[in-house]
């Protein structure tokens, strides 16, 4: 240890000022030393603040951190929340990687080259993934996540429609687009945002609540701009058939000469099929696949805010898309909605590639559905009808070795999503029991699980509960939340239970969130002639 000895900051601070060179310093610095508060004053710093204005005079930062920090406790355990499909844990190396990078914005290449450079790796190695053909010129680009990547592919297919239509001198004023209703609320906003009408296909329970690709043959003509496939269906984790859906409208341009083209919505998907359902034609594989989308956060292991865009060749993302731009000191080209992205996200998806690997990625997703099979097999044996279905095997005739095996090819493709609703015999024993009181009952023990509606179509009026298991969900907290689900709809059954129910139902009121929500009277409602209509998880204020 060096040896040391008191300073009179006064005096360094005297010495300082007399400087040649202090003049060119910031005059605010000279003012003597710097007081500092004590953590204890946090209280006292924030007691004048005003939540909804901005302080005229700052408190200090460590007061700013304890305020904020004690505030987003209140938030719930992101462990414990099973309704979202987002990543919430990596490991400290990526975490050290995040923070390094946190300051650098991705567009800016000739200032971060490195981070471009990783990020074109990235489209590569998804490009690779998802069976790209050797002879097409694949381009992709990062987004702020699946939805702006499905605008910008909805977006490329518009502007191709409509320049076919121009060229053939035919109306191209009235584009439509056609998916499942089971549909992704960003599949949706584009239709909305951008002046194309959006066909639902209702679908049923039957059908895994998602979109038959027979039935969506009625709802195209020669204004369909694609066909939007959903692989990972966010209701009940099922795939939507890409490959039959491939070969209907090659019979379809056989019969009428309508080119229809798709674009897979594989947000969660995406980061699933490549490492479990090798076999499963889905990707750049199936010819009339223009464009895929994912979400890095989601089974990419990233945290929010990445998605990934590919197009299977440069023809598919149109020129009108794509702007050159010059004054960051180099020409580059742009194609996405906004403009500033972090270059973090991309860095952390290049983390966990090189970390995991093919074999990596495929063991979590084999554990993830191993587990969602655990969990189906222990709520179908209860008081539960479970409604997703990569428990179920492919082979009706599987014997009980078989049954608890690793390979996911043995049971049907889907996302590893448990979604289940009380059985029929549980409905007829206790008539007075509303489904809806588990997802409040659970939330008093930690657990977040959304109870909410089927999607549009000749069942919609099921309700449906629904886990997402995720890298961070074990089998021990799936054997604790069986727990302490069985013994929460147990405790249902019975005048006594209904009461208890009752009384814990009353939803936390959160006076915040009501004042930051936009006045209803002030826009269209759904239940009006005049006021568009939605299928999904959301609804038209």
């Amino acid at each position: 240890m060096s040896l040391s000895r008191h300073i009179d900051a006064e005096e360094v601070i005297a010495k300082a000022k007399g400087h040649r060179h202090t003049k060119h310093a910031n005059a605010a610095r000279r003012h003597g030393p710097h007081k500092l508060a004590a953590s204890w004053a946090r209280d006292e710093d924030c007691a004048n603040l005003n939540k909804y204005t901005m302080p005229k005079e700052g408190i200090h930062s460590r007061s700013a951190y304890q305020l904020l920090h004690d505030e987003t406790a209140l938030d719930g355990n992101p462990l414990l929340n099973l309704a979202s499909f987002v990543h919430t844990w990596m490991p400290d190396d990526a975490n050290k990687l995040i923070l390094e990078n946190l300051n650098k914005n991705i567009v800016d290449l000739e200032e971060y080259p490195a981070a471009g450079i990783i990020h074109n790796r990235c489209i590569s190695m998804i490009a690779d993934l998802w069976k790209a053909p050797k002879d097409a010129k694949v381009i992709g680009t990062a987004t702020a996540g699946s939805s702006e990547a499905i605008l910008l592919g909805g977006l490329a297919m518009k502007k191709r429609w409509q320049e076919a239509r121009k060229a053939a001198g035919k109306d191209h004023y009235h584009p439509n687009v056609v998916f499942g209703s089971n549909c992704q609320v960003a599949l949706e906003k584009f239709a909305r945002y951008f002046d194309v009408e959006c066909r639902l296909v209702p679908v049923k329970a039957d059908n895994g609540f998602i979109m038959n690709p027979h039935d969506a043959l009625n709802y195209i003509d020669e204004n369909t701009i694609g066909v939007m496939v959903i692989l990972g269906s966010t209701y009940t984790g099922h795939f939507e058939d890409v490959q039959l859906m491939s070969n209907l409208l090659d019979d379809l341009q056989k019969r009428t000469g309508l080119d229809i083209p798709i674009h897979v919505d594989a947000a969660s998907g995406g980061f699933i099929a490549p490492f479990v359902y090798p076999k499963l034609k889905w990707a750049f594989d199936v010819k009339r696949v223009v464009s895929i989308n994912t979400s890095g956060h989601k089974f990419g292991l990233v945290y929010a805010g990445l998605g990934w865009i590919l197009w299977r060749d440069e023809s598919y993302l149109h020129r009108d898309l794509i702007f050159e731009l010059h004054y960051l000191g180099n020409t580059e080209y742009t194609f996405t909605l906004n403009f500033s992205k972090p270059a973090a996200p991309v860095i952390a998806q290049m983390y966990n590639f090189l970390n995991l690997g093919f074999e990596g990625y495929k063991r979590i997703a084999s554990k993830d559905l191993r587990n969602a099979r655990m969990l189906s097999r222990a709520l179908d044996s209860t008081f539960f009808k479970v409604l997703s279905n990569v428990h179920i095997p492919t082979n009706p005739n599987v014997g009980p070795l078989e049954e608890t095996s690793d390979d996911a090819e043995h049971y049907q493709p889907g996302l590893p999503v448990v979604s289940f609703r009380f059985s029929d015999e549980f409905k007829k024993e206790n008539p007075n029991v509303q489904q809806r009181w588990i997802q409040v009952l659970l939330k008093t023990k930690g657990w977040i699980v959304p109870n909410y509606g089927a999607p549009e179509g000749p069942d919609s009026g099921i309700d449906i509960l629904r886990v997402v298991v995720r890298e961070t969900l074990t089998e021990d907290l799936i054997e604790r939340f069986i727990v302490d689900l069985l013994e929460i709809t147990e405790s249902l059954q019975g005048a006594e239970g209904s009461m208890m129910a009752m009384v814990s139902n009353a939803a936390p009121h959160h006076p915040d969130h009501e004042h930051g929500r936009p006045d209803k009277a002030n826009f269209a409602d759904a239940d009006k002639a005049d006021g568009p209509s939605q299928s999904g998880f959301s609804r038209q204020c």
